[in-house]
């Protein structure tokens, strides 16, 4: 049972019971195996066996409510916990399902009773709730002090080992977590929430095998419940096992239909392999059974070929006046319903619903403008011409990886489709693989010197091994193609490092007129790593860090970053589609050319653009919102004076 097999539980309960047919006990455990299986009739109709042979038997009394609150016979479950506890009045566990059934049948006071009984009963459970509520509260310091001064007198105590893990997991210390977990599963193998919590602590630290088989043992713990098949789906979506996504996610639906993160989930899983018509399908169903569900707007939206209809806006305007909408979902709503009036032209109407919809975003997000020019002065500081050149061709010599770079929304995509549509190169997707290798520099050290600083201690089989651990960490999202694209945009501050480590691969940054790359980043809602992308100013003052890293990064490494500017390539792709292979040592081929012909699966934003041949009609689409644009305008003031007459604002031709 707690290893999540019910069946063969109950095949053993049943081979006992031909032995010894009136035993209670075994009784109530063949109908604890078949209410595990969602058989809730039929542990039913054993529970009341137990019931009539061992009348004065609380634990069969619990077991045929649990049954009955299966079936929604709340009234007949109420009376069956009323008798459980009048037979022991001591059991917490009863306590507990009385007030769950009170409070569903609208006895409210009388559940909150209830609570309290059990509370009283299980010491450490008032010293979680108060943990639990200084953990909401924000103060987790005070949190983590109540957790672990339970389990300093009570080291067995698993829910104090999960809700400190909860708190290492809100702070990114997934590892820390992940091992808290383990050590409660231990403890209680049949621990529902542990696991998924467990799952999710693997999937943040990019273990999605893992991930997964946490899912399935938890999906045969509970096998009527949707979440864990949902979670699945999620690490399966993530490792590219497309398909077996598409089955985990039909598997959720069975269980609930209207589940509105399995409903996104398949769409997106169908967008990413072009199966567009399906996911807008999808996508419908959960904004009609769920419209406060705002990822299914803004996930329809995102697709951005697709038009949405007079009804669907109105009802998006309807939603984002309603005061019970949370915040987080009235986000993706008011980008939705941005994108949409953009659409039919309103353009003004547009802008107002994308200023609403960042100004609370970004209310949500932690991002420091200072810290990030503070690690631009360091990266620019270590990898300077000369370190560089002391360490030239110490790295690890493949030549496999060509890294994609650039700030968002200034066509990486449409680069990356371009080359994954070589028959020597193969696509993967924004990979998080770099960034992790660099800050790996940093483990075990005792002085806390952080990356990049660490990287100057290193020395030529150091950075060799780097370039190795790089190469088997992105192993997994690869299929055997001679090269490989990693189209992370984030990673254009480690050009230095990525030049020390694989000194043979190549660099190609996305460039695109700053107003549009800005402006495009704004009216984009990312699902994470893009903090500064929440406002004009913030999102000025990056773009100018960005061209201040990218100008060094042209200055000690010559030659070995391409700029591909997006308008020339939409301008002549041809002759900048033979310049890309050029610099990337590759033979010409014509399907470079019908890249959008390419079925291979997109992950991104730009994922149907791709899917199109190239068209003009993005190129200085900034231009509709130009009067709103001054702060950004002010900010870009030293890279815009450097541009083309045609390229210029305005205001500034004015002047």
């Amino acid at each position: 049972m707690r290893s999540g097999d019910a069946r063969t539980a109950e095949a053993i309960c049943r081979g006992a019971l031909d032995t010894h047919p009136r035993d209670a006990n075994l009784i109530c455990l063949l109908g604890a195996t078949l209410i595990k299986q969602g058989m809730a009739e039929q542990a039913e109709a054993e529970l009341r066996t137990a019931v009539e042979l061992i009348p004065g038997f609380a634990g069969a009394h619990e077991g045929l409510a649990e049954s009955l609150i299966m079936q929604g016979r709340l009234d007949e479950a109420l009376e069956a916990l009323e008798k459980a506890r009048e037979l022991d009045p001591s059991r917490a566990s009863v306590q507990q399902k009385l007030g769950q059934v009170l409070a569903a049948v609208g006895r409210g006071s009388d559940a909150d009773r209830a609570f309290e009984s059990s509370f009283r009963m299980t010491p450490n459970r008032e010293k979680l709730i108060r943990g639990l509520e200084l953990q909401r509260s924000g103060q987790l310091e005070a949190a983590e002090k109540v957790y672990r001064d339970i389990l300093l007198r009570h080291p067995d105590d698993v829910d104090a080992m999960r809700l400190l893990a909860s708190i290492a997991m809100s702070v990114r210390q997934f590892g820390d977590a992940e091992a808290m977990l383990k050590r409660a599963l231990e403890i209680a193998p049949d621990f529902f929430q542990a696991l998924m919590d467990l799952g999710l602590a693997q999937q943040e630290q990019d273990k999605l095998d893992e991930a997964a088989e946490t899912f399935r043992r938890a999906s045969r713990l509970e096998p009527r419940r949707a979440q864990p098949w949902t979670a699945l789906a999620t690490s399966l979506a993530m490792a590219g096992r497309h398909d077996e996504a598409l089955q985990a996610y039909e598997e959720a639906l069975q269980r609930d239909a209207r589940n509105p993160y399995a409903l996104t989930g398949l769409g997106h899983v169908l967008k990413t392999i072009g199966r567009q018509d399906e996911a807008i399908a999808a996508y419908r169903r959960c904004t009609q059974h769920r419209p406060d569900h705002g990822e299914a707007h803004w996930s329809l939206a995102n697709l951005k070929t697709f038009r949405f209809e007079d009804e669907e806006i109105a009802r998006m305007e309807r939603l984002v006046e309603s005061p019970q909408l949370r915040d987080e979902p009235k986000v993706n709503v008011l980008f939705a319903l941005a994108t949409a009036l953009e659409q039919r032209g309103d353009f003004e109407a547009a802008w107002r619903r994308y200023v609403e919809g960042n100004e609370l975003r970004r209310q949500r997000e932690s991002y420091d403008p200072v810290q990030t020019t503070v690690l631009h002065d360091q990266l620019i500081e270590v990898f300077d011409r000369e370190f560089l050149m002391q360490h030239e061709g110490a790295g690890h010599p493949d030549s496999a990886p060509i890294f994609i770079i650039g700030l968002p929304r200034s066509g990486s995509t449409l680069i990356e489709q371009i080359l994954a549509s070589h028959s020597r190169v193969e696509g993967t997707h924004e990979l998080p693989e770099l960034s992790k290798v660099a800050r790996s520099t940093a483990r075990g050290r005792s002085d806390r010197l952080s990356y990049p600083l660490t990287v100057r201690d290193l020395d030529a089989a150091a950075v060799r091994e780097l370039g190795q651990r790089y190469l088997e960490l992105t192993r997994r999202h690869r299929t055997g193609t001679e090269r490989f694209t990693d189209k992370m945009p984030n990673n254009f501050p480690h050009v230095g490092f990525l030049s020390l480590i694989l000194p043979n691969a190549k660099v190609i940054n996305a460039k695109r007129h700053p107003l549009d790359s800005c402006v495009g980043c704004f009216k984009q809602l990312f699902g994470r790593g893009q903090p500064f992308t929440y406002d004009l100013y913030e999102i000025g003052e990056y773009y100018l860090e960005y061209e201040r890293v990218m100008t060094h990064w042209h200055s000690v490494l010559p030659g070995r970053v391409l700029d591909v500017q997006y308008e020339d390539l939409v301008a002549d792709t041809e002759s900048q589609v033979r310049r890309l292979l050029e610099f990337c040592e590759l033979p010409w081929e014509e399907a470079c050319l019908a890249f959008h012909e390419n079925p291979r699966a997109v992950r991104t934003a730009s994922s149907e653009q791709v899917r199109q041949p190239v068209y003009a009609t993005a190129l200085h689409r900034w231009r509709i919102y130009e009067p709103h644009l001054d702060p950004l305008i002010d900010v870009l003031e030293p890279v815009l004076a450097q541009l083309p007459e045609d390229w210029q604002p305005a205001s500034r031709s004015r002047s």
